[in-house]
């Protein structure tokens, strides 16, 4: 347990931020899952439309440091390579 002030609050707003972080994570998951979803119906164009927005999704996730840079842009790879296998 924490014993001075400042590391009760360091200990207050790590919580906070965990809690903040595990939101933007799923939110990532979520906009991967939608793409692959996209994928496995056959449409090209429909997954490339939704591809197209889970971009940025993922780059602003990578942006604030919740997902490493090159994770973020292995996600991207695979998803358009999947699209591009259609």
């Amino acid at each position: 347990m924490a014993n001075t002030a400042q590391a009760r609050k360091r200990a207050r707003q790590a919580t906070e931020q965990r809690a903040h972080n595990v939101g933007l994570r799923s939110k990532l998951r979520t906009a991967i899952k939608s793409v692959r979803k996209a994928v496995a119906t056959g449409d090209k164009a429909a997954a490339a439309e939704v591809f197209k927005q889970s971009q940025s999704v993922i780059d602003s996730i990578a942006d604030k440091k919740i997902v490493h840079k090159n994770t973020a842009a292995r996600y991207k790879s695979r998803l358009s390579a999947a699209i591009k296998a259609l």
